[in-house]
């Protein structure tokens, strides 16, 4: 199956300011979901941002909502997003979710089982997601792919948004994003 932007929410998950220096490579997460958050802007995608416990662990880091001014914010207390049932009812009611943040194998990992045990289409960007250990991230991304959610990369959702290179906004993607492999 592939994404269809217009069945696609994008997700992230609780990269918030006193989190984020814990992951492994905290300036390269900030960087890939700052890449994937500008692309579903310009692709006029739906963007929802979860946050754990914001007055214990702080607001979403400012460069990403900087960047996402129109995404939804929530806020939960359960790890898992749809345990939390802070998911606004049209989010759900859409057929596929494109899921990264943090942490991979914690809030990540609990939403996306729950969004698959739902029955969504569940994409998870590998390469926007991070864990402390890379151990953790590794074991969380198996056991999503495990349990049916399709694992990608930034450049996948990219391109199977566009669906086609005669896509109102292929150049501006390629020419803005997709010039250099960022890591």
């Amino acid at each position: 199956m592939l994404i269809d932007a217009h069945k696609a929410t994008l997700l992230v998950v609780d990269v918030q300011q006193r989190l984020i220096g814990a992951v492994t490579d905290p300036a390269g997460t900030l960087a890939r979901i700052r890449w994937l958050l500008q692309v579903a802007g310009e692709l006029d995608l739906p963007v929802v941002i979860s946050e754990q416990y914001p007055q214990g662990l702080g607001p979403t880091v400012t460069e990403l909502s900087a960047v996402a001014p129109a995404a939804r914010v929530v806020e939960k207390r359960h790890f898992s997003c749809v345990a939390a049932d802070c998911l606004p009812a049209d989010v759900l009611a859409r057929e596929q979710l494109i899921v990264c943040g943090m942490e991979t194998h914690v809030c990540v990992l609990q939403t996306v089982l729950d969004l698959c045990a739902l029955g969504k289409q569940v994409f998870v960007v590998d390469d926007a997601c991070a864990s402390r250990t890379a151990y953790s991230h590794a074991t969380g991304i198996q056991r999503m792919r495990d349990a049916g959610a399709q694992i990608v990369s930034r450049e996948m959702v990219a391109f199977e948004c566009l669906h086609s290179s005669s896509h109102a906004k292929f150049r501006l993607i390629s020419k803005t994003f997709l010039v250099v492999e960022q890591p």
